[in-house]
């Protein structure tokens, strides 16, 4: 009978060291929570995901129909329809991403020599514009505002022109 209570005592106490118990499981809750939850640095200014790709093409309206046809593309008069992504930080938004070809030549690209741009998804787009000029970065226009988010227009030291879009709250809430 003696064996029998230090067993169960030894079992008791072993079971209570185990990784399931009570504490340990509070202990991985409160980790996933700190985890999950936005960090407190979420305004920084920087880039958060690719927002579109731009190139030139010699016939914007047959290569939108060629990858239509051929990779099932679904197009619009933008480019395609949205390429969309949840944000891996705040799961409930959906991010975007805008494929289009324009007419090779047409200005949207200028100053740049470049046949492609892309489009930059940011957050703090003000914040960062403040330390690109810092930076000495050529900023091409001021920050200009739409429904769907503010866009600014830079040259990176290569000469390429890159478009910086911090989307609005009203788009984020819709989806």
């Amino acid at each position: 009978m003696i064996r029998l209570i230090i067993t169960i005592s030894v079992v008791t106490v072993l079971s209570n060291c185990h990784p399931s118990n009570k504490k340990t499981e509070i202990m991985k809750e409160q980790k996933n929570e700190a985890i999950n939850t936005p960090s407190t640095n979420d305004t920084i200014p920087k880039v958060t995901g690719i927002g579109g790709i731009f190139f030139y093409s010699d016939n914007p309206k047959e290569i939108k129909e060629w990858y239509a046809k051929n990779l099932g593309l679904e197009i619009n008069e933008w480019g395609s329809s949205s390429f969309e992504s949840r944000n891996i930080d705040r799961p409930d938004e959906i991010n975007s991403l805008q494929w289009s070809p324009f007419k090779k030549g047409d200005e949207y690209f200028s100053p740049s020599k470049k046949d492609f741009m892309i489009n930059y998804q940011v957050q703090n787009i003000e914040g960062l514009v403040i330390k690109l000029k810092e930076n000495g970065v050529t900023i091409l226009d001021s920050i200009t505002n739409y429904d769907y988010g503010k866009f600014v227009h830079i040259m990176d030291n290569e000469g390429n022109k890159l478009e910086l879009w911090e989307q609005s709250d009203n788009k984020q809430n819709e989806q």
